[in-house]
C-alpha cells in the first residue's frame, strides 16, 4: 500500500496509487508512505525519488554505519518502533529515506505515529513544509508514546511496591514477574537510545535544514530525560527484586526455624523414652504408674525446654 502526500495550492492531498507519479513534481511530494508494499508500488517509488529504498533487512541491521548513512543527494535513516503487547514488547523496524525535501518511510505494520500525523497533516497542511518537518513530527509523536509506555512501567512497579509492603502473594512467581519487568525496562531503554543516536546523526548532517535544530536539540533533551527514567526504573526493579529473595529467604529462615525448634524440644522426651526402651532395670520401672510418671517428666523437660528458649527469644 502507498500514500502519497503532496502540496497543491495551500492544501495537502493524498493519491493510492503509483500511478499520480507522472503527474507529481518530487518537488510537490511532502510523504511517501509505503506500508507492506508490493515489488512493483517499490520500484515505481525508487524510480520517481531516484534513489534505491533500503530493505527490511537492511533496516533491521545493528550496525552503526547501517542506521543512518548519506548518499548524495539523498539521507538514510533506520530505527525500530516499540509495539506493547499483551505480555512483551516487540520492535518493529522502519526505514526512512529524505531526498531532496521529500520523506520516504518503509514499514511493514501499521504505526499509531504514522496514523495520527496523516490525520493532522489533513486538519493543518500549513505546519508540514517538507519532509524534514515530517520526519521531526514522527519522532516527536513516537518519543511521546515511549513516554507513555515508560509512565505505565512505572505503574506497574509502584503495584509491585504495593504488594510487597502489604506482602501479598510473595512467592517464585512474583519474582518472575519482576523479572520480566526487568526485560521490558531494558526494551524500552534500548529502543530510546536507538532514537538518540539517530537524531544525533541527523544533526551532524550538512543535509538537514537549520531551523529544525531546535526541535532535533529538544528532542535529545526528551530522549535524555527518558533514559533516565528508564535506567531509574530497572534500577529500582532491582530493588524490588532483592527484596522480594530476601523475604523469601526470610519466610524459609522462619520455617526452617520451626522445624529446628521442634527438633530440639523433642530430643530430651526422646532420650527418656530410649532409657526406658532398654532391656535393663531403670527407676519407676517396677510401679503400676510407672508410665504416668515418665510421661510427667517427659512434659516438665518440654517445658523447662520451652521456657529457656522463650526467654533468649529463640522462639
Amino acid at each position: 500500500m502507498v500514500s502519497i502526500f503532496y502540496r497543491k495550492d495551500d492544501r495537502i492531498l493524498i493519491s493510492t496509487t503509483v500511478d499520480d507519479f507522472a503527474k507529481l513534481r518530487l518537488a510537490d511530494v511532502l510523504w511517501i508512505d509505503l506500508l507492506s508494499p508490493s515489488g512493483d508500488e517499490k520500484r515505481a517509488t525508487e524510480a520517481f525519488l531516484g534513489t534505491v529504498i533500503q530493505s527490511r533487512a537492511q533496516a533491521e541491521e545493528i550496525e552503526s554505519s547501517s542506521r543512518f548513512s548519506e548518499s548524495g543527494s539523498s539521507i538514510y535513516a533506520n530505527t525500530n518502533f516499540l509495539m506493547p503487547g499483551p505480555e512483551e514488547y516487540t520492535m518493529e523496524a522502519v526505514s526512512f529515506t529524505i531526498t531532496g525535501n521529500t520523506l520516504t518511510s518503509l514499514r511493514d505494520v501499521p504505526l499509531r505515529s504514522f496514523t495520527e500525523l496523516q490525520r493532522r497533516m489533513e486538519i493543518n497542511p500549513k505546519l508540514y513544509k517538507g519532509g524534514y518537518s515530517i520526519f521531526a513530527t514522527i519522532l516527536e509523536q513516537r518519543i511521546d508514546l515511549d513516554a507513555d509506555m515508560i509512565e505505565l512501567m512505572s505503574k506497574d512497579i509502584s503495584q509491585f511496591s504495593k504488594r510487597i509492603n502489604q506482602q501479598e502473594d510473595i512467592n517464585e512467581e512474583f519474582l518472575l514477574d519482576i523479572n520480566h519487568q526487568q526485560e521490558n525496562a531494558m526494551i524500552i531503554r534500548e529502543n530510546i537510545v536507538d532514537k538518540q543516536r539517530l537524531v544525533t546523526s541527523i544533526l551532524r548532517s550538512d543535509k538537514h535544514p537549520v531551523e529544525l535544530d531546535g526541535r532535533f536539540n529538544v528532542l535529545l533533551q526528551d530522549i535524555s530525560s527518558l533514559i533516565n527514567h528508564a535506567n531509574f526504573s530497572f534500577e529500582r526493579l532491582e530493588y524490588l527484586q532483592e527484596t522480594v529473595v530476601g523475604l523469601i529467604n526470610l519466610e524459609q529462615n522462619k520455617i526452617m526455624k520451626v522445624f529446628t525448634v521442634i527438633s530440639v524440644l523433642l530430643m530430651p522426651p526422646t532420650l527418656i523414652t530410649s532409657f526406658y526402651g532398654m532391656n535393663v532395670t531403670l527407676p519407676f520401672a517396677g510401679l503400676r504408674w510407672a508410665w504416668l510418671l515418665i510421661i510427667m517428666v517427659m512434659v516438665l523437660v518440654f517445658a523447662a525446654i520451652l521456657i529457656i528458649f522463650s526467654k533468649r527469644r529463640l522462639l
